[in-house]
């Protein structure tokens, strides 16, 4: 009888931030934390997550596996992205665009972090609107996974890839 051995990937970690919030009750204030963490495995697979607890590390603990569970594939060309796109969420939009090799990761905030994780070495971004961690992090996800190279859009219109691009 042969078992079934799940390979688990190698995941780079990045706490994006950590948050003390407090509730106030009749007993009085309750202290939790809140931490936004990414993960990515630097070729094209990243994801964010959310974790809240009472302790520093539980919440670090939920955030990691929640942005595990949360991942999404990046179509990439080489070491940047394969075309210009605008991520949005909430009140923050995201302008993304394909840099030159040795031009870097040009980007601000939790963006930055993202397109690391991601494999991105090379690209060009402007943060417009609010520069909120989180809505900065979720509308660069939202971006990243409405990328498309000519090959994924040949396949799905069933065309070739050179009538796609003339």
């Amino acid at each position: 009888m042969s078992k079934l051995v799940k390979e688990e990937k190698q995941f780079q970690e990045k706490l994006l931030k950590i948050s003390r919030v407090s509730k106030t009750t009749k007993g009085g204030r309750t202290i939790s934390f809140s931490v936004l963490a990414a993960v990515g495995d630097a070729e094209g697979n990243v994801g964010i997550g959310l974790g809240k607890a009472n302790g520093v590390p539980d919440a670090i603990r939920k955030a990691i596996a929640s942005a595990k569970k949360n991942m999404v594939k990046v179509s990439l060309k080489g070491t940047t992205i394969p075309h210009e796109i605008v991520g949005k969420w909430g009140a923050t939009s995201i302008w993304m665009a394909p840099a030159y090799e040795g031009t870097g990761v040009i980007a601000g905030s939790s963006c930055r972090e993202i397109l690391e994780l991601a494999g991105v070495h090379n690209i060009l971004t402007k943060i417009k609107g609010s520069r909120n961690k989180f809505n900065v992090a979720r509308a660069t996800i939202e971006g990243l996974a409405a990328l498309r190279t000519a090959e994924e859009v040949a396949a799905l219109r069933g065309k070739e890839v050179k009538e796609i691009l003339s």
